[in-house]
């Protein structure tokens, strides 16, 4: 409630919505893996659960509380406290080049059209040729500017974007979005 334009859920994400938005995470391999966003971390549970010691796991959050409390919680997680609109760079400084997968938790719906643009290019920038971004939206949210002016971005900076169900598991039931292969 005290920070809307930051937190964009009232409740930590389902296990289920967790299990769904992290399925790009390959299970063999050293795969980089990215988290934007990762709030109190659910998704940051399923990542680790899915990495199993395998990896590299970054997790970006903004809100300095947050980013203490996954580091307590999740020590096998790089916790960078940042804005991801700085993505490339948190990402450079930490030798990372590319990352295999962007898991995102970001409230993309609130944010301004020069917001989602900025994040989608960086984003864009350190994702490797064949890699993936998965995030998701509240049902609710499907009719708004906002969200359809961010599923028409990814359409536009994506080879493939494909709506995965809905998981009635969450509240509020939130569909993911499976962006795939970033357009140079």
């Amino acid at each position: 409630m005290r920070s809307p334009s930051h937190i964009g859920a009232i409740a930590p994400s389902s296990r289920h919505l967790a299990r769904a938005v992290t399925c790009a995470i390959p299970e063999r391999g050293e795969p980089v893996v990215v988290e934007l966003g990762p709030g109190t971390g659910p998704f940051t549970a399923e990542i680790q659960r899915k990495l199993a010691g395998r990896g590299r796991h970054l997790a970006v959050e903004i809100n300095p509380r947050l980013a203490e409390l996954l580091r307590d919680r999740y020590p096998a997680a790089e916790v960078i406290q940042g804005n991801a609109a700085d993505l490339r760079q948190l990402l450079d400084e930490r030798g990372v080049d590319q990352a295999d997968v962007v898991v995102s938790g970001l409230p993309w719906s609130l944010f301004p059209a020069t917001v989602q643009e900025q994040l989608i290019e960086e984003l864009t920038a350190v994702l490797a040729p064949a890699g993936a971004l998965t995030t998701f939206a509240y049902r609710h949210a499907v009719p708004l500017a906002s969200a359809r002016r961010f599923r028409d971005l990814l359409a536009d900076r994506f080879e493939e974007v494909v709506p995965g169900r809905t998981v009635w598991r969450n509240s509020p039931p939130a569909y993911v979005l499976h962006a795939r292969r970033p357009r140079p």
